[in-house]
């Protein structure tokens, strides 16, 4: 057996593992003091399985083990699938009717992630089925002040003003997390969406968070995220963000979204919580290259709040 490891920002170190019988990915736990609800593998592997005979393509799971003392930390063992991630969101080698495929395939894989029944699955146990939100913005803002470094006026704001702002919509699905193009996998060859991937912050919450995270890419302008700026909707067979909407609602039965900016405005938080906490750790000199660090927090902030206020 042969066992390479995978080059990326996985927090869960990966393994490919080439056999006789054939090829299959190892994910586990990394090694070390982790936080208590960081890294679980045994939750990838869980919604996983579950997913399996539903319309959410997934890889197919073979084994999980808890044991530490057999490679050193749990991990989990799954088919290889040989496919493209795109990591640029325009698309640049496609043609307009492949870029219009892919999204379109985004959007009906999140519609489908969302109409699955968890308990259906075996998923009633997975996570709280309300207050969701009310949930998120107390983690995030906690994150947040675990990790200040300088004052930042926008975050005190979307901190006081999120919480009023949190819609009535009570509606429960199987939420991804991290659900954007860099996290799918597509076939080598076809516009054809083959493997939903990272299910590390998988839980039972708001589908509209995802749908809010998704969307992010029509209004970042980081291309390390991934970004929509400057494309030209009309030719490049790329949806508007109106249009990804809508053909989302219409999939899901929804006759639109009301207080779409908060959803836009609480993704954006979020991801600014998480770049404080990196930004801090690099200070600190536990990451790699912590002399170039630049703190994204603040200007993330403002984006999360312009977007929270634009309809107000």
């Amino acid at each position: 057996m042969q066992v390479r490891q995978f080059v990326g920002g996985a927090s869960n170190p990966t393994f490919m593992l080439s056999t006789e019988a054939g090829d299959y990915v190892l994910r586990k736990k990394p090694p070390g003091q982790l936080l208590a609800s960081a890294h679980q593998v045994d939750r990838e592997y869980r919604v996983m399985a579950a997913l399996r005979d539903t319309g959410v393509p997934v890889p197919v799971m073979c084994a999980l083990c808890d044991d530490p003392d057999v490679i050193g930390t749990a991990f989990y063992v799954m088919d290889y699938l040989e496919g493209r991630i795109f990591r640029d969101a325009t698309l640049p080698d496609l043609t307009p009717a492949e870029r219009s495929a892919v999204y379109d395939q985004l959007n009906a894989t999140l519609a489908a992630l969302h109409s699955v029944d968890h308990r259906a699955v075996g998923l009633e146990d997975y996570g709280r089925p309300t207050g969701y939100f009310e949930r998120q913005i107390a983690r995030w803002t906690k994150q947040y002040r675990g990790a200040e470094t300088e004052p930042v006026p926008a975050m005190e704001a979307l901190i006081a003003e999120l919480p009023g702002r949190i819609p009535a919509d009570e509606a429960v699905a199987i939420a991804h997390g991290d659900y954007r193009l860099e996290n799918v996998m597509f076939h080598p060859t076809e516009p054809r969406l083959i493997a939903v991937l990272d299910w590390e912050l998988s839980t039972i919450g708001h589908p509209l968070a995802d749908l809010g995270y998704n969307g992010f890419m029509w209004h970042s302008t980081s291309p390390s995220w991934g970004t929509l700026a400057g494309v030209d909707f009309a030719t490049s067979g790329i949806p508007s963000e109106e249009e990804y909407v809508a053909a989302y609602c219409r999939r899901t039965g929804r006759s639109g979204i009301e207080d779409w900016s908060f959803y836009l405005g609480f993704a954006v938080f979020r991801l600014a919580s998480i770049s404080q906490g990196v930004y801090a750790r690099a200070l600190a000199g536990t990451t790699p290259n912590a002399g170039e660090a630049i703190n994204g927090c603040p200007a993330l902030a403002e984006q999360a709040l312009a977007l929270l206020r634009r309809d107000g």
